[in-house]
């Protein structure tokens, strides 16, 4: 016997942008995870989702969770950062 599925609240107000130059959207965030659905004002909607959905941690793109991106320095060459006087 299954268990309920949790929902996950989508907010297109808030993209969720790759750290392209220029930034490309990849979706809109997921800002809460319930068990169960309560009201929200438009935009937001409401999604089933798996459990290891996190809010903040994972976007909805047309109708697939992904994990939100992590930002990697590239590092520069040459630099020991600033100087001190």
């Amino acid at each position: 016997m299954g268990g309920l599925m949790k929902k996950a609240l989508i907010s297109p107000n808030q993209p969720c942008m790759s750290f392209d130059d220029p930034p490309i959207k990849l979706g809109s965030y997921v800002v809460e995870v319930s068990d169960a659905e309560f009201p929200v004002a438009k935009p937001l909607f409401w999604v089933e989702c798996p459990d290891e959905i996190i809010s903040y941690q994972y976007f909805w793109n047309e109708g697939s969770f992904s994990p939100v991106p992590t930002y990697e320095p590239t590092p520069v060459e040459g630099t020991n950062g600033p100087t001190v006087i």
